[in-house]
């Protein structure tokens, strides 16, 4: 986390901006690019949310530039950042998909500039939000309005899941197919540690109470890859020649699990009896 060490006076008028991104190289980049804007003075950088968080409320900046590319910084650091209530986030992404840049506006943003635009393009962009502008594509902007006029129509869980990072999307993927953490940490290349961690948090955002409720969550949210789940969960048949599966009703819907989960479930209800 740095600040810029340029002296300003009270009655400086250019917009002050902060830049949040995971890579050193972007962070320097992007001071580098704005620093040569007339009307545009980088007061600090982060790599983080919570060093972001702590950045806006001492320096109040007008503006953040958001990358979102990453598991910290990423989407969910909008609303955030957000919360603040000190500045304007602007996202600046590789990232061409319309859904992602609709999902940013959604969770507080006021504008997205892709990666490959020009510099010209940035240095607009932070203007039109500064003045309280949104800065979107025509497309995205239809895609929002459309969305506007659904309006009630939309999952009451929407919101949670949202919040939920890339990665934490992929441990309740390889949850809902049976999974333990073991294998999820040697599938995505991480600690065991990391996983409970990811798993404490996905639970409280969704507001469950463990893993065997998740995997019900997962099934019944559409967060499993059934082309996974297919040839990993193919239990040995009962006598009578049936697949074991689990059921179980959530928010008034009944799922169904494969067999292993299922299994997992019945074992733990026992103990705890």
């Amino acid at each position: 986390m740095s600040t810029n060490d340029i002296e300003t006076t009270a009655a400086d008028e250019r917009v002050s901006v902060v830049v949040v991104a995971a890579q050193p190289v972007v962070r320097v980049g992007v001071r580098h690019l704005l620093d040569a804007q007339d009307g545009i003075r980088v007061v600090g950088d982060a790599p983080s949310t919570a060093d972001a968080v702590v950045l806006l409320a001492e320096l109040k900046p007008n503006v953040v530039v958001l990358d979102p590319d990453s598991d910290d910084p990423g989407l969910h650091s909008i609303a955030a950042l957000a919360a603040t209530g000190h500045s304007t986030i602007l996202v600046f992404t590789a990232v061409s998909e319309r859904a992602t840049h609709s999902e940013a506006v959604a969770l507080g943003a006021m504008g997205v500039v892709q990666k490959h635009q020009s510099a010209h393009s940035l240095r607009r962009a932070i203007d039109r939000v500064h003045a309280g502008e949104v800065w979107l594509d025509r497309q995205t902007t239809a895609t929002l309005l459309r969305g506007l006029r659904k309006g009630s129509a939309s999952d009451p869980e929407d919101a949670k899941i949202r919040s939920l990072t890339r990665r934490e999307l992929e441990v309740i993927a390889l949850i809902g197919i049976g999974l333990k953490n073991d294998a999820i940490a040697t599938r995505l290349s991480i600690s065991q540690a990391t996983v409970r961690n990811h798993l404490t948090s996905i639970l409280g955002k969704l507001d469950l109470s463990d893993r065997f409720e998740l995997a019900f969550y997962a099934a019944g949210h559409g967060l499993v890859d059934e082309q996974d789940r297919m040839p990993r969960l193919r239990a040995p048949q009962s006598p009578t020649g049936q697949l074991a599966t689990g059921i179980r009703t959530i928010g008034g819907r009944i799922h169904r699990l494969p067999a292993d989960v299922a299994a997992d479930f019945g074992v733990r209800r026992r103990l705890k009896r």
